[in-house]
């Protein structure tokens, strides 16, 4: 009976490492989410006092004490609310007690990672008097494995996951909570295949995608079954994007026609967007991607000097005024700096969502987030180029967090955009961008020194 009973801890403790090295996830369900709850529970009050997170007794306990010749009362540990686990790790949910701030939560974050041996610990305030710490067990940015998405409950209709968060949580991109993003990072950081799961998510939904891709198409194009419009230089990208404007004026003449304010209309049938016009009168919302945004802002002569002025100008009426219009813009690039000229910095103060991968200077993490969060400049430089695809994403409200997007190759993205090119709608203003999709002809110039030679 020893034997077997040796014999089953043996073949438990092989197949709990098997599990850690090759299905994190399967092995943190199994084991690890049952030791890491007994060792906090058990470590829960002398953490909460070492990290400086007690309150000392309370006036009347220490009277009360003394009355009862009793020894001193210790002092009190948050209460524990609710200690629930995850896929990736632990949710605990704590009452503050009278004179603690949930700020102090926040900074202690590093030190209870340490004491409750996590792999990251996080903190937000649910509402007064309740903090939340949500810990991970292990790596999830090292293999991102997307959880399987709630069908329960309404959404967005333009609320795609694009990523998976530190904390096992799904990362969102709501055009409607932000309505314009920029995304920015260096060679090989991973910034295209972030780009190409937006280009998925959106792709089964009920919206134009807009493109701009000036590196000759190389990164968009492969994907024009799905697009409603697509540009490959300069000049069509500001002949598109003043389409677009003019576009935006239609549909504000549209709501203006619609918007039926009276004293007897009540104020929910007030419309002042094209999500309070009706499903059969609402305008197609469009996503304008820009893929490099710095080759629209370059210029080398006079005349270029004048398309950059008018581009960028287009640019930042699209983005102060579209968000009512059903228009977004998600800009990505390289660097994005007030090298690029005037009305850059003005078009950044646009862009509410912010996205930096690995950056080759501080400076452009600055231009990402030294206007919203200095701590989300310092984790964007601290990118490992042995990581791509790990992300820094903020927005205006100073909130920061480290994703990840799963890879998605080429191939997969073009299968399907092509199984969803049904749904990619046509704006009479867009038509002349309309994009060929017809078999491509053979390449007339050798890519390689291998090629052969026609005559």
């Amino acid at each position: 009976m020893g034997e077997f009973i040796v014999i089953v801890l043996v073949v438990a403790a092989v197949a709990a490492g098997l599990l850690r090295w090759r299905r994190p996830a399967w092995y943190w369900l199994c084991f690890g989410a049952v030791l890491a709850s007994v060792r906090l529970l058990v470590r829960y009050t002398s953490v909460m006092e070492a990290c400086g997170l007690t309150v000392p007794p309370s006036r009347w306990r220490l009277a009360f004490a003394r009355m009862a010749n009793r020894p001193v009362p210790e002092s009190r540990s948050p209460r524990i609310l609710r200690l629930r686990p995850t896929r990736t790790g632990l949710v605990l949910r704590l009452k503050l007690r009278p004179g603690q701030d949930a700020f102090d939560f926040t900074a202690a974050t590093d030190r209870l990672r340490h004491s409750f041996g996590m792999y990251g610990v996080s903190s937000r305030e649910l509402r007064s008097g309740v903090v939340e710490l949500r810990m991970t067990g292990y790596n999830v940015l090292q293999r991102v494995q997307m959880p399987a998405p709630k069908t329960s409950g309404s959404t967005s209709p333009l609320r795609v996951p694009v990523a998976l968060r530190e904390d096992g949580a799904i990362h969102y991109r709501d055009y409607r909570a932000v309505p314009h993003g920029l995304t920015l990072g260096a060679t090989e950081s991973g910034k295209s295949v972030y780009q190409r799961n937006l280009v998925c998510g959106l792709a089964p939904l009920d919206v134009a995608l807009v493109g701009i891709d000036c590196k000759q198409g190389v990164e968009l194009f492969p994907l024009a079954h799905r697009f409603s419009a697509l540009a490959d230089n300069p000049d069509t990208a500001l002949d598109l994007l003043e389409a677009l404007v003019a576009h935006m004026a239609d549909v504000y003449q549209l709501i203006r026609a619609e918007q039926r304010i009276s004293v007897a209309v009540p104020d929910a049938e007030i419309a002042a967007d094209i999500w309070d016009l009706p499903a059969d009168l609402r305008p197609t919302p469009v996503v304008v991607l820009v893929d490099e945004v710095a080759e629209l802002a370059l210029f080398a002569s006079r005349d270029e000097e004048k398309r950059r002025d008018r581009i960028i100008t287009a640019l930042v009426r699209l983005a102060q005024l579209g968000r009512a219009a059903g228009i977004y813009l998600e800009i990505c690039g390289q660097r994005f700096g007030s090298e690029l000229g005037k009305g850059i910095t003005m078009l950044r103060a646009q862009l509410t969502g912010r996205t930096a991968h690995r950056v080759n200077d501080e400076t452009s993490a600055n231009m990402a987030f030294g206007d919203i969060s200095p701590d989300a400049v310092i984790a964007a430089i601290q990118i490992s180029p042995d990581t791509p695809g790990i992300a820094v994403a903020g927005d205006s409200t100073g909130g920061w967090t480290r994703i990840r997007a799963p890879h998605t190759s080429l191939r997969d993205a073009v299968n399907l955009c092509n199984a969803h090119a049904d749904r990619a709608p046509d704006l009479p203003v867009l038509a002349a961008f309309r994009p060929a999709v017809a078999a491509s002809s053979p390449a007339t110039v050798p890519l390689t020194k291998a090629a052969p030679v026609t005559a």
